[in-house]
């Protein structure tokens, strides 16, 4: 193994595990400087002790480089793919079928990497393509993209797409979920993407009835593709309790309008909760099980949902990214509105 290498399967594994940024950035730097330094330099500055003069090489990174360069593999980097082998249990046929990720931000948004970086690190996980999915505007803490911005967006993942072919970058928005279930982005410019996943991200304690309204003129909206971690719970150090809809009146429009219930895969959300996973199942629902990553090493959780989904006896032909690029775009074009 070379030490970049070394170095930036160490940040993946640590955004895997939710490690603090500045830590994940740290190793990213260090990649960025040894993959910058002459040949043969590396291992005269291993020899010499001389690791720490290097700007961005702290005294645990010039650790780690050495024994890559004396060893093969780190012992840091050992003990994380030890620590990180299954993140979960089941779900393994589930996750060896979905082909791509209906929900990643990048560094546009409230994201830690740049398009490019996550697109690479989805095709390490032998994905064929991923939706980009920053956020809309009036999510000004996770720096939404405005209109003007999106379209520049769209344009950067064009020329993306022609360098990383037959890997495809869809385009695509996460979309806020207004307070009375309007969508926050232009509608000229949501019908342009590929794929549009709308949330709710504000006023999550809203009262049941309004709620539900809000949310069902969301679904019924012609641009919307796949509704968001609908019950914006947080089960992890800081939990957030389960907004109140009716549940199956809100899975009923879903199956009716054709729009997936994603299944999100973050540790910190697992969002919906399995009862209500059964219960759209049981109503007809499509799902997109999603990583809802901002990091590359992120990614890579999509076996927390697949679990989740097997659990609650969803098969692989229901979930919509298991499906190839054409395939699901089709299935987009085709449903019934």
């Amino acid at each position: 193994m070379d030490a970049v290498s070394a170095l930036k399967q160490i940040a993946l594994y640590l955004e895997r595990s939710a490690q603090p940024t500045g830590k994940v950035r740290a190793f990213r730097r260090a990649a960025a400087v040894v993959a910058e330094l002459p040949a043969g330099e590396l291992e005269q500055r291993v020899a010499a002790g001389t690791l720490t003069a290097i700007p961005g090489i702290g005294q645990s990174i010039a650790t780690i480089l050495t024994e890559t360069v004396r060893l093969g593999e780190p012992t840091y980097l050992t003990n994380l793919l030890a620590e990180n082998a299954e993140p979960v249990a089941g779900g393994t046929a589930l996750r060896a079928a979905l082909k791509g990720d209906c929900h990643t931000h990048s560094d546009w948004s409230d994201g830690g990497s740049g398009i490019e970086e996550m697109a690479r690190a989805a095709m390490a996980l032998g994905h064929e393509w991923m939706v980009l999915t920053d956020h809309s505007p009036r999510l000004r803490v996770a720096r939404g993209l405005t209109a003007d911005r999106l379209r520049r967006q769209l344009e950067v993942v064009a020329e993306l797409n022609v360098a990383l072919a037959p890997f495809l970058v869809l385009t695509g928005i996460e979309v806020d979920i207004l307070d009375d279930g309007g969508l926050d982005q232009e509608e000229d410019l949501l019908a342009e993407l590929d794929v549009v996943v709308a949330s709710v991200h504000s006023k999550l304690r809203m009262p049941e009835a309004e709620m539900t309204e809000r949310m069902l003129t969301a679904v019924a909206n012609p641009h919307v593709d796949v509704l968001g971690h609908c019950t914006g719970r947080l089960v992890t150090a800081k939990p957030r309790p389960e907004s109140t809809f009716d549940a199956r009146a809100v899975f009923t429009a879903c199956a009716e309008y054709g729009v997936a219930v994603e299944i999100n895969a973050r540790p910190e959300r697992r969002d919906p909760p399995r009862r209500l996973l059964s219960l759209a199942s049981d109503l007809g629902c499509a799902f997109a099980i999603d990583s809802d990553a901002h990091a590359p090493g992120q990614l890579d959780w999509l076996p927390y949902g697949c679990e989740r989904a097997e659990d609650c006896g969803i098969t692989a032909d229901r979930i919509i990214n298991t499906r190839t690029a054409d395939a699901l775009l089709a299935g987009i074009a085709a449903r019934a509105r």
